[in-house]
């Protein structure tokens, strides 16, 4: 007899009685007894378990033995209308091969539920359980996503460097990549390495940003994108920073601040929508969850929206569009503000704003998206384009509900006298970026960019408080496992 192979959820989504089926994945849980046994098996391709049904006489009481939780099976057999609740059909097990046993007395992930700190110990084994399956599901729908909106906007995806010699934030908190010998580096006279003979011949370290990089194509190719791994040695271990995360960087020549922003709004509505209409099932599971973490949390600490009505919130709204100046009057002005609440208080124009800010601005000012411009200089970095006021760039931020700025770009700066002004003021290297600056030399124009921090992005639509759960393998101070 032949047996179709199928994944579970395509199976589920059409499921028709009678047709002899082969299916492979791994054991959820096992009920026996007596005259049947019952197994729940997911083969990660959605939420939803198939039930196998097995006769303990067709089959060997060594091979039952071996089909515990976590243990890998394939299964033919015969799809039948299940009489059973919570499933409509179930398979009539057949034939039953254990391709992979797994030991039930040390496997850790038993049928009860783990809390995610424990579930960040056995990052290996986790996307077998229903949130991480269903995060991984959306993650990858997401980078679909990404990729597919530029094709269909006629960008061109450009491979930017991992290795850089360059710092494009500045922020010097970088890794450095090096074949010299850590415990007797080759000395300069001053006691400094000398950097001449390693592999580069120079001091290089893994990037920080694909943008400098990104600025080169799009001032050939008009319209580019980079998505790829960016690095930062910032010792923190908060629920928002990774020291390996992804990048999302369009670059664009011919596009002002006005255009910068029109396109991010697009891009990131374009992302919810899709998540919206092909994750739906996923999503569904995820705001049940966020739903009960809510409980939990202090009344003050909670979101008046569910997770699902956030990103509904996103789509239904235009963004507010303010500068920096009328936000920091609304918020000097804010109750929270004059009561004293805020942690960090607004005193005066030029402070850099806090989660805390963005957020009142979005959820409770607002009540809509909200992208800031024309940030002070002194508080952005130095490829920013300069206002004629003298004292703002043509700097912008997208804030959303729940996680405050999840966008963050600008116009970039093209004329070489200001930039070179700049990167002055600001200590920056001009030898080392003369390929930067050659792009203002010959044949500079407007342009402007953004970037969005991948993992942040899929923090806001999965609901998870700890950007260390929507990575497949996190790396954070101490933490380089797996």
């Amino acid at each position: 007899m032949v047996y179709k192979k199928i994944k579970i959820k395509r199976l589920l989504s059409d499921p028709v009685s009678g047709q002899n089926i082969k299916v492979n994945g791994w054991v959820r849980t096992k009920r026996e007894s007596k005259n049947v046994v019952f197994v729940a098996l997911n083969d990660g391709s959605g939420l939803a378990n198939l039930q196998i049904v097995a006769d303990p006489g067709k089959f060997s009481e060594l091979l039952l033995k071996d089909i515990t939780t976590g243990a890998c099976i394939s299964v033919n057999g015969t799809l039948v209308e299940s009489h059973g609740k919570g499933q409509q059909v179930e398979l009539q097990a057949e034939s039953i091969e254990v391709l992979g046993k797994s030991d039930p007395d040390s496997y850790p992930l038993q049928p009860k539920k783990h809390s995610l700190e424990f579930l960040r110990e056995i990052a290996h084994l986790r996307p077998r359980t229903n949130t991480f399956s269903a995060i991984y599901r959306i993650r990858h729908a997401m980078i679909f996503a990404v990729h597919q909106f530029f094709n269909e906007k006629g960008f061109l995806n450009i491979h930017t460097p991992i290795i850089t010699a360059s710092d494009a934030e500045g922020a010097g908190e970088m890794f450095r990549v090096s074949t010299l010998d850590p415990k007797n580096p080759p000395l300069l006279e001053d006691g400094t390495i000398d950097f001449s003979l390693d592999f580069f011949e120079r001091e290089t370290n893994l990037t920080v940003s694909g943008q400098l990089e990104a600025e080169l194509g799009a001032l050939a190719l008009s319209e580019v994108y980079t998505f790829g791994p960016t690095f930062r040695a910032e010792n923190s271990n908060t629920t928002r920073h990774l020291a390996e995360f992804w990048m999302i960087e369009p670059e664009m020549a011919f596009y002002d601040l006005e255009d910068n922003m029109d396109l991010a709004e697009e891009f990131l509505k374009y992302l919810i929508r899709y998540a919206l209409e092909k994750c739906a099932e996923d999503l569904e599971f995820l705001n049940q969850r966020a739903a009960e973490e809510e409980m939990s949390r202090r009344q003050e600490d909670r979101y008046e929206l569910s997770l699902i009505e956030r990103l509904k919130f996103v789509i239904d709204n235009n963004f507010e569009r303010i500068t920096y100046t009328e936000a920091i009057q609304i918020l000097m002005e804010s109750k929270p503000n004059r009561k004293k609440k805020f942690q960090f208080l607004i005193e005066r124009w030029g402070t850099d704003l806090q989660s805390e800010h963005e957020r009142y601005l979005v959820e409770k000012h607002f009540r809509k998206p909200v992208i800031l411009s024309d940030y002070p200089k002194e508080i952005k970095a130095f490829y920013m384009r300069m206002n004629e006021d003298g004292i703002t760039v043509r700097a912008m931020d997208i804030l959303f509900p729940g996680i405050g700025e999840i966008v963050g770009g600008s116009q970039r700066e093209e004329r070489m006298d200001q930039l070179r002004r700049r990167m002055q003021e600001m200590e920056i290297n001009a030898e080392g970026l003369w390929w930067y600056l050659d792009t203002r030399k010959f044949g500079t124009a407007p342009h402007s960019g953004f970037g969005l921090g991948f993992e942040r992005f899929l923090q806001f639509i999965t609901g998870m408080n700890n950007i260390r759960d929507v990575i497949p393998f996190p790396r954070t101070p101490g933490n380089a496992d797996f």
